[in-house]
């Protein structure tokens, strides 16, 4: 996932902007997917106020991309999140990641006035409890 940011985006701090303890349950969760012994998709998400959590480190190995993968992820986070007592995700992109941006929408996430550092960032949202899995 450096490599990703490093190869889209250059020199950066990203990687530093979020701990794995933020990811620790009962207020957060991370998912990896695997293909035997190699790490093909991750993401999580971690308390963002008292309703709302935020998914970060969203990543599809390059080489099992277009397999509906992020989806199946995002899905599991999402079912998880609402579980966990949240009724609102939020998360950010990079301007140089289109194929995010698109996938979010797909699922149903509206886009948001940006809330981090990145003047370029996407902001999108969900109402978790108008996705539940029946609705989706």
């Amino acid at each position: 996932m450096a490599d990703e940011y490093f190869t889209r985006y250059g020199i950066n701090e990203e990687m530093t902007r979020a701990v794995a303890p933020e990811f620790e349950p009962p207020s957060g969760c991370f998912m990896i997917l695997l293909d035997g012994q190699i790490t093909v998709a991750g993401g999580g998400y971690r308390r963002f106020d008292d309703r709302t959590c935020e998914v970060k480190r969203m990543w599809t190995h390059s080489s099992y991309r277009r397999r509906g993968l992020a989806e199946r992820l995002f899905v599991n986070l999402t079912d998880r999140a609402l579980r966990a007592g949240y009724s609102r995700l939020v998360l950010e992109t990079g301007p140089r990641q289109p194929e995010a941006a698109s996938l979010y929408a797909k699922l149903g996430l509206h886009r948001i006035p940006k809330y981090d550092i990145y003047p370029e960032a996407l902001a999108f949202a969900i109402d978790l409890k108008q996705s539940e899995p029946d609705a989706r």
